[in-house]
């Protein structure tokens, strides 16, 4: 397959007048994701609301492809419209009352930053240990643990840098042997880079289609440990499905008997399972497996870097230390942004770092003129 044959699937998407350096954001979507969308409208029309068996389907297909790509059972996988419901969701199951101590790192993206400072502000303390460098960061989380940690949560890979996090197996071994639970944020790693959640039993593993599988929104998942019993505090009706017409008494609250069931949600958008299932299986048709865009995303960053030269560039140059964007340090980021986008370049920032991500149906073409374009625009004042 030639990135000419792959082009031809993302009809809507890739212009001339443009270059999207968004594959660490958001990917363009092929064609059959616009199918189906209106297959969804579609099932929706004809079966009202009967379509749920439909929808159903669609989501175990997700799951099935989750589990595939990150080597675990569809079981495992809960699903929800983004990571902060799943996240949430974990964090109320917590034993607040008896370990009042979370442990992260400060280059979390805002999903876990954001939910555990406002945590701190009501009684739960957090230690937020800096990501840098990267080589020792899981040693440095082991240690910032205490008796009364209830979890740790670290990414795989950082969002701002694509640097990925070595010896996290290490940490979830240690933080599990004190008590602590262990959330892998792996959204910079699916589809993109090496990440076998076999790898870290007893971790839960969070991640998104959003970015580098091509989804689009609402496709978002959790891998929950085996033998995991915690019950959520944030619980939806969708926990206990196979139950809702049983007489309702005061027992306790019961989740649904497939493991991940208990971090289910409410009612839903099943648009983006219909979505996320129809390119999951394009992928498959052409070939695109982990280890395919792997190379391709290797390759790519590699052509970036070598055309950066000297700049200087905060994600590692060493291969396997980087995931699948490049960023770049400037001093007019938002400027930088701004202007590329004026010549058809799509690009993002955070902080004084700009991030230019590859994608596999772009040409060589398109990245070199890209990262031209990029240079000039830092080179102004």
């Amino acid at each position: 397959m030639t990135t000419h044959d792959l082009r031809t699937h993302y009809g809507r998407f890739l212009r001339g007048d443009r270059v999207l350096l968004t594959g660490h954001s958001h990917q363009a979507w092929p064609d059959c994701a616009r199918d189906a969308t209106l297959a969804a409208f579609d099932d929706a029309a004809l079966h009202v609301d009967d379509k749920w068996s439909l929808a159903f389907e669609a989501a175990d297909a997700v799951r099935a492809a989750v589990a595939r790509r990150l080597g675990a059972a569809p079981a495992r996988v809960a699903l929800a419209q983004n990571t902060h419901e799943l996240v949430t969701r974990f964090l109320s199951a917590l034993p607040f009352a008896r370990r009042r101590h979370v442990v992260t790192t400060g280059g979390e993206f805002h999903t876990i930053h954001r939910q555990l400072r406002r945590l701190g502000e009501e009684g739960v303390a957090v230690t937020f240990v800096d990501p840098l460098p990267a080589d020792t960061l899981a040693e440095r989380l082991l240690a910032a643990l205490r008796d009364d940690s209830a979890a740790v949560l670290a990414s795989a890979v950082l969002f701002e840098t694509a640097t990925r996090v070595p010896d996290l197996d290490a940490l979830t071994a240690g933080a599990r042997a004190r008590g602590a639970e262990v959330v892998l944020d792996a959204y910079h790693a699916f589809n993109v880079a090496p990440f076998d959640a076999s790898d870290f039993p007893g971790a839960f593993v969070v991640g998104g289609g959003y970015k580098y599988a091509q989804w689009g929104e609402g496709s978002c998942f959790m891998v929950v440990p085996d033998g995991c019993t915690l019950r959520p505090v944030y619980t939806g009706w969708f926990a206990d499905f196979a139950h809702l017409a049983e007489r309702r008494t005061d027992a306790p609250v019961t989740y649904g008997a497939r493991l991940a069931d208990r971090f289910a949600g409410s009612t839903y958008d099943p648009v983006s399972h219909y979505r996320a299932r129809a390119v999951d299986r394009f992928f498959d048709s052409m070939g695109l497996d982990v280890a395919t865009l792997r190379a391709t995303s290797l390759r790519q960053t590699s052509r970036i870097l070598a055309a950066l030269g000297d700049h200087d560039v905060a994600t590692p140059r060493e291969p396997e230390r980087r995931a699948g964007f490049i960023a770049v340090r400037v001093t007019n980021a938002a400027a930088v942004v701004d202007s590329l986008r004026a010549e058809g370049v799509f690009v993002d920032a955070r902080g004084d770092l700009v991030r230019l991500g590859p994608a596999p149906y772009l040409t060589d073409d398109e990245i070199d003129r890209g990262v031209v374009s990029f240079l000039r625009a830092a080179r102004r004042p």
